[in-house]
């Protein structure tokens, strides 16, 4: 019996080494090697007490839980070149043992947060060489306080989670090269006390925060944990702001300076430190002076310039910093929106514009127009202002609570869409600032505002409703006594008009369509006489080039007057005589003559018109002989 249970045992245990796979078991430790084997997928037969497992260059395409399950002991696992796009979640949720992943040369695009989790003890996690763009701040949660070494080269990251990066004490070396980055956050590195080697080659860094990780030199005495930091490759703006960095006195010699202008090209850490210079901020153009309505929307603008570009702040009315609310909102680019204005809104606000050189200053001035508010209507003190448009108009249109010595307003010119507004000048003692129209529509209880300059007493209001009725009131509005005065208003008049009704479609329709048919069918008998002209030339081109035969007619007859007809004479045929080189002959078979085409077809038609009336053509020019037999044409 013993023969047989060893064949069996042998075979169990061949068995459990995947086919395509060579498996080794050294030491007590069993290591599956499957590299260039062209797996699609990880072999579901994988002993499951495997402690290495290199599946590198294949062709897996993804990863999920079931590829890993109940591999407990697995210490180093090993995907590179591969076309791995995607990572399920907890696809290593049962490596808790795992010390070294390596998925470099993949096609991974996006980290998500449970793509990495469950190698609790992971220290060395390469990720290089792939086309990640995205890394989910939770990503590397699960391995913080273990992870010592880090590979982000190679791929198209614009950010990192800094916050775990930062988190990482026992972090040793840190691969970031050869990506997008184009910023540092201030103390992304403060706490990475045991770093050794920062790699930020060829990215997009114009400059560096301070940062203590970078005072540490490269000399083991002044530092326990001596830095090496490359940075070269980077388009460094050379100013004031990395003048902290040139004062470290490093040996580097690769990194260069990309600006400005004067320092461009040269290297970073031979320009004397004089040399890092900035330029304070100056505003360059501002909003001075802003009117807006009560309601509306007020945009303050402040541009500066400076190097650094200036980081740019606004101060309120109250002295206190305006920040993003739900009211206002303030850009980076120096823009200041207010959505809605109010009375507490107005006043002076200072735009202020800082970088590291120094700040500069300007002061902008808005002012709130207040709208009338409350009254019923009356005149009392020549200041009614009831923002009820609808009930002044109707109140004014029945002569109730109207002004005695304001002229009237009339709304003329009325068309389905539009309407001519008309007003006198006015008292002259009155000043006026401005006028405002105010108007709404039986469609629309919506209340619509116009504000038109003192200057002018008509306006044309636009984009009405067809077939509606409206009411409108003119406000002119006086400029106010003091600084925390309101606006001054008063009611000028009121009107109603009614928009004509919309045109039918089909007239507009009717007379298109008219119009088309009659476009199309001149352009058709022009068309029709232009070929019916160009074949006729075409006919008689062709008719004059075959005619090159002389006519010769046979049984020639005269027209009598009823007598009878005379026996022709037979004349002996004799030779004509010979043709001169350059022939004017009229009849059409001779082409190349000193004749051209146009004249050769006017004497044509004179044939004809001879031949018509009984005559014979008599043709030739001097010194040109011929036979009557060449030139008849016999009338039947």
């Amino acid at each position: 019996m013993a023969p047989p249970l060893l064949l069996l045992l042998l075979a169990s245990g061949a068995a459990a080494c995947p086919l395509p796979c060579v498996c080794q078991n050294l030491s007590e430790s069993l290591s599956t090697l499957c590299a260039h084997r062209g797996l699609l997928f990880v072999p579901p037969n994988v002993d499951r007490r495997t402690v290495e497992l290199r599946l590198a260059d294949n062709f897996i395409q993804a990863l999920g839980p079931p590829d890993f399950r109940n591999m407990t002991g697995l210490v180093d696992l090993t995907l590179s070149r591969n076309a791995i796009t995607r990572i399920g979640a907890r696809a290593f949720g049962d490596l808790e043992s795992l010390r070294s992943l390596h998925l470099d040369g993949n096609r991974l695009v996006e980290l998500g947060t449970g793509s990495l989790r469950g190698p609790v003890n992971l220290q060395h996690l390469i990720l290089s060489g792939n086309q990640l763009g995205r890394i989910a701040p939770g990503a590397f949660d699960d391995f913080l306080d273990s992870l010592e070494d880090l590979d982000l080269s190679y791929n198209n990251l614009r950010q990192v989670p800094w916050a775990g990066i930062g988190a990482m004490p026992a972090l040793h070396t840190l691969n970031l090269d050869h990506n997008l980055i184009d910023a540092l956050p201030p103390g992304a590195f403060a706490q990475l006390g045991q770093l050794s080697r920062l790699d930020l080659t060829s990215n997009r860094l114009a400059t560096l925060a301070p940062d203590p990780l970078f005072s540490r030199g490269r000399n083991a005495e002044a530092s326990p944990a001596p830095l090496v930091l490359s940075f070269s490759g980077n388009p460094l703006h050379c100013n004031c702001e990395l003048l902290w960095l040139r004062r470290l006195a490093r040996p580097d010699d690769l990194e260069t300076c990309a600006s400005p202008p004067s320092l461009a090209g040269r290297y970073f850490w031979a320009v004397p430190e004089g040399e890092f210079s900035c330029e304070p901020p100056l505003i360059a153009r501002h909003t001075q002076r802003l009117w807006v309505l009560e309601g509306q929307r007020a945009t303050l603008r402040c541009r500066a310039l400076g190097d650094p570009a200036p980081t740019m702040h606004w101060v309120g009315p109250d002295d206190r910093l305006v920040g993003n609310s739900s009211r206002a909102r303030a850009f980076p680019n120096g823009t200041l929106e207010i959505g809605v204005t109010g009375s507490v809104d107005a006043g002076g606000y200072t735009c202020i514009a800082t970088n590291p050189a120094g700040e500069a200053t300007a002061r902008v001035e808005l002012r709130v127009l207040a709208l009338p508010h409350g009254g019923n209507g009356s005149t009392e003190g020549a200041r009614p202002g009831p923002s009820d448009i609808a009930a002044s108009a109707r109140t004014a249109a029945e002569g109730e609570g109207t002004l005695e010595s304001e002229p009237a307003v009339q709304v003329t010119e009325v068309t389905a869409t539009s309407g001519l507004v008309s007003w006198g000048p006015g008292r002259p003692a009155d000043p006026v600032w401005m006028f405002q129209i105010q108007y709404n529509s039986s469609e629309d209880d919506t209340l619509v505002y116009r504000i038109v300059p003192a200057s002018s007493h008509h306006f044309l209001l636009k984009h009405l409703v067809p077939g509606a009725d409206y009411d409108l009131c003119l406000l002119a509005l006086s400029p106010a006594a003091g600084p925390s005065d309101l606006t001054a208003t008063r009611l000028l008049g009121c009107a109603h008009f009614s928009t004509l009704p919309a045109m039918p479609l089909c007239h507009a329709l009717q007379a298109h369509v008219l119009g088309g048919t009659l476009t199309v069918a001149v352009g058709g008998v022009l068309v029709a006489a232009l070929l019916v002209f160009t074949v006729a030339l075409l006919v008689r081109g062709r008719g004059a080039g075959n005619g090159r035969l002389p006519l010769k007619l046979s049984h020639v007859q005269s027209q009598t007057n009823g007598g009878p007809s005379p026996t022709p004479k037979m004349h002996p045929p004799r030779s004509p005589p010979p043709r001169p080189q350059r022939s004017c002959s009229l009849d059409l078979g001779d082409t190349g003559g000193c004749y051209g085409y146009a004249r050769r077809l006017g004497g044509a038609w004179a044939r004809r018109s001879h031949s018509v009336h009984g005559g014979l053509l008599g043709a030739g020019c001097r010194g040109m002989g011929g036979s009557a037999e060449r030139l008849e044409e016999s009338v039947v």
